[in-house]
């Protein structure tokens, strides 16, 4: 799990970060469309509605050490659901960088329809 950001205007409701998700197992890849002032609990929303009401619940979750990832909502629904939330670190073996070896795959072209993608109605 990781995020891209910073990605280029394309008008006024384009989004502007979008978070990489890759399934280890399946080497599936998900692009969710975000928008920087998106609050935590709407990102968090998109992500139960997006994905894991259709693939089920993650058993583990790496990610970098990002605020969206250490805070107390993280630490809740993994309590609550019994996931492991593991964080990766430049030297840890665990993270064998399969969300950045995508990034090849979210070409620039990838990124302008994802900006123009319509409003997503919020929960």
């Amino acid at each position: 799990m990781d995020w891209v950001t910073a990605l280029p205007p394309e008008g006024d409701r384009s989004f502007d970060e979008c978070q990489v998700l890759v399934d280890r197992y399946s080497r599936t890849k998900i692009f969710l469309p975000f928008h920087k002032d998106d609050k935590a609990m709407d990102k968090s929303m998109m992500i139960w509605n997006r994905v894991i009401s259709q693939t089920g619940l993650f058993q583990n979750i790496i990610s970098h050490r990002d605020s969206k990832f250490t805070s107390e909502l993280w630490k809740n629904l993994d309590n609550l659901f019994g996931t492991k939330l593991s964080f990766s670190t430049a030297h840890n073996p665990q993270n064998d960088s399969l969300a950045k070896k995508n990034y090849a795959n979210f070409e620039i072209h990838d990124q302008k329809i994802l900006c123009l993608w319509p409003r997503i109605k919020r929960l």
